[in-house]
């Protein structure tokens, strides 16, 4: 079978009678079973997977399928699922049962897309090379020996060995677009609120969101018109109505981009990447748009801020998880005290609980002024500059990483090194703003690397649009 880039292609090919859904469905199944040392995938619903497809098969031949109809998707496992088991890649949810399911996917059944399994992740969403799952790495499929970046890293294989047509992945601070980077797909991150995060197990409340990871510019853009828009179960989402994401078309007026010198200048920016990015620059100037670098000085400042407040958040929001309500529970508590300390201790793993512990110790009494109230005033900074830089741009283009994927233990020990994998993707977090990795760059090696474009807050459609514009001219997967 082909290997499909758009949801387009598919229903072609359902509707002409080369395909079919059951059929395609099989093809899945058969890959993720063949590329099970991937990791990619926590559990495969192989069976109601093939039997949604019968159901939505015989849908679409009565003309009443819905706009997903033709699509399998993977859903990272943050998200919830009614009736299906959730764990946020962690032994503290071991067995978990979701009695609810997550906004975004109650809109991807409602439009008759089939759900295959749950992938993959960093624990609570908690790294960037999904290494820290209780359930072993994921690989990344273009070279075993490298990671698929995170946390996201599950989703993001399973779109790129061809497991799924598309996933769903949650970004904190880089962790749809960081693995989509490496793995040589695209993967947005809407605009904060523009997605519900309604049954997105949270991890820092104030930066999640839930978006698309695609082979396509234009199934990212469907599926964002999907998963989009008001929920009364979310009082952080927008209360406007999404556009019409999935009608969007390329621009045809010059646009105005900011490229960040100070992106563009660090010492750290392997220099294939570098070049590749001077290629793009110059065929937007030929193409008439207007380039700019302009100055952004606050880059040594965005990560040490995320992770103050990210793990002040995260420090409350999972202390939830305590070893009595539900989840995973030490054999060898005895006591409300022990029963804390001790289910804890052995339920999470390490990554979650260095960041639990450096929240709790920013939100302390004595330390909360000097570090989470600082951080609250540098997020502020940050938003105006960025605000700053929209007034007179349309986009602005960074690399999405410094370099493509990196090898399975590599920074394993090394913390910072492991945080800086996010040093271009973090500002759109904390300022609030979409963001899109685009497949727009392949080292000498073979191995992918993505290039980034950010939008002004809520203009998600105008991001989307010139992302197919970005993807036509500079694509390497074509």
């Amino acid at each position: 079978m082909k290997r499909y880039r758009c949801l387009s292609e598919i229903r072609s090919d359902l509707a002409s009678g080369v395909e079919t859904l059951p059929g395609l469905v099989q093809y899945y199944l058969d890959r993720i079973e063949s590329h099970a040392h991937l990791n990619a995938f926590l559990e495969v619903w192989g069976d109601e997977a093939m039997a949604a497809a019968h159901r939505i098969d015989e849908k679409r031949r009565a003309g009443k399928a819905g706009r997903l109809a033709g699509m399998v998707i993977g859903i990272k496992d943050n998200i919830c699922y009614q009736g299906h088991k959730v764990s946020a890649s962690s032994r503290i949810l071991e067995g978990f049962e979701s009695l609810y399911s997550a906004t975004a996917v109650d809109r991807l059944v409602a439009e008759d897309a089939i759900i295959i399994g749950r992938c993959n992740c960093d624990e609570f969403a908690m790294g960037s090379s999904n290494e820290n799952s209780a359930y072993g790495p994921v690989l990344n499929p273009f070279n075993t020996a490298t990671v698929p970046g995170g946390s996201s890293g599950g989703s993001a294989a399973a779109v790129a060995a061809d497991l799924c047509h598309a996933a769903l992945g949650s970004d904190t601070g880089g962790s749809i677009r960081q693995p989509a980077s490496i793995t040589g797909i695209v993967g947005l991150k809407p605009t904060y609120g523009r997605v519900s995060r309604h049954g997105l197990i949270a991890y820092a409340s104030s930066f999640d969101q839930i978006g698309p990871m695609t082979a396509s510019v234009e199934d990212a853009a469907l599926l964002l018109e999907v998963i989009a828009g008001p929920d009364e179960f979310d009082s952080t989402v927008s209360r406007s109505q999404p556009a019409r994401y999935a009608a969007v078309t390329p621009p045809q007026k010059p646009a105005r981009i900011a490229v960040l010198r100070d992106c563009y200048e660090s010492p750290g920016l392997n220099p294939e990447v570098r070049a590749r990015m001077d290629t793009i620059v110059e065929g937007l100037r030929q193409s008439g748009h207007t380039i700019n670098f302009v100055d952004f000085p606050y880059l040594d400042y965005i990560v040490p801020t995320y992770y103050v407040l990210t793990t002040a958040e995260a420090s409350s929001n999972l202390a939830r998880f305590d070893g009595i309500h539900f989840g995973y529970r030490s054999q060898e508590a005895a006591g409300i005290e022990a029963t804390y300390r001790k289910s804890r201790s052995e339920g999470f793993g390490s990554e979650v609980k260095r960041r639990i512990m450096l929240g709790t110790f920013v939100l302390s009494s004595g330390y909360y002024d000097a570090y989470y109230t600082r951080a609250q005033r540098v997020r502020s900074i940050i938003r105006r500059a960025t605000r700053d830089i929209f007034g007179q741009h349309d986009y602005i283009l960074t690399p999405t990483t410094t370099n493509s994927a990196f090898r399975l233990g590599e920074n394993a020990k090394d913390p910072i090194a492991m945080y800086l994998e996010d040093i271009f993707t973090v500002q759109a977090n904390l300022a609030g703003i979409p963001a899109i990795s685009i497949p727009l760059g392949r080292k000498s090696s073979g191995m992918p690397f993505g290039i980034q474009l950010m939008g002004d807050h809520g203009e998600d459609e105008r991001l989307l649009g010139f992302s197919l514009l970005l993807e036509a001219q500079f694509s390497v997967n074509s």
